[in-house]
């Protein structure tokens, strides 16, 4: 799909509440996205992760939304959804709060957006591009003033799809997050600094 059609597909992004929790069980699959993650990789040490992985990985994401906490935003075309993408602020992730290499830029609070998953069928046709811009109006609307993600760098044309799970570097460049720092030579830190209110003008909110 050229970079016009990509632009021009209507993708509608939403949070995930209770009531889309059939949906998102759809996107997500049988193995929960990767291995039985269903997205709990980032909010778990590693030894929690692979006692919890399948099942009960399942319950405890479902707990989280269950609860009123919105983890994240589903993206769909027409009826379907197609993208997922979460985000939270920075100190939900355990799995960050361990890391030596995406350790804290700096003590600024950042909402972190840690994972994407898009139903094969629909990659690389610009959802990643759509969930970014609905996660920072997401976020500006919860307060929010930085959003930061971890995307990868290849350093070749080609990588697996499971590798690119938070995102590519590209994508956020053109979504106009800048870089914060670069851990290694294929991973990057990046931001996207929300203006004050006088001043927006490029994002308009989400739906709830």
């Amino acid at each position: 799909m050229s970079a016009k059609e990509s632009k021009s597909l209507s993708v509608r992004c939403v949070p995930l509440t209770l009531a889309r929790w059939p949906e998102f069980e759809a996107l997500f699959g049988p193995h929960g996205a990767q291995a039985g993650c269903w997205c709990m990789w980032w909010r778990e040490t590693a030894a929690e992760f692979t006692a919890r992985k399948g099942e009960r990985n399942r319950e405890a994401f479902k707990a989280i939304v269950a609860s009123g906490d919105v983890p994240g935003l589903l993206a769909y075309v027409g009826d379907e959804p197609v993208g997922w993408c979460a985000v939270a602020p920075r100190e939900r992730y355990a799995r960050l709060a361990r890391s030596r290499t995406l350790k804290p830029v700096d003590e600024q609070p950042v909402w972190s957006i840690t994972c994407f998953f898009v139903a094969r069928r629909h990659r690389r046709q610009g959802i990643t591009a759509h969930l970014l811009d609905a996660v920072v109006a997401f976020v500006r609307d919860r307060g929010g003033r930085i959003v930061e993600a971890y995307p990868i760098a290849p350093t070749s044309g080609e990588y697996p799809a499971a590798y690119a799970y938070t995102g590519l570097l590209s994508t956020f460049l053109a979504a106009g997050f800048q870089v914060a720092a670069r851990p290694s030579a294929s991973r990057a830190i990046v931001r996207y600094v929300i203006e004050p209110p006088a001043r927006r003008s490029r994002r308009s909110s989400i739906p709830e």
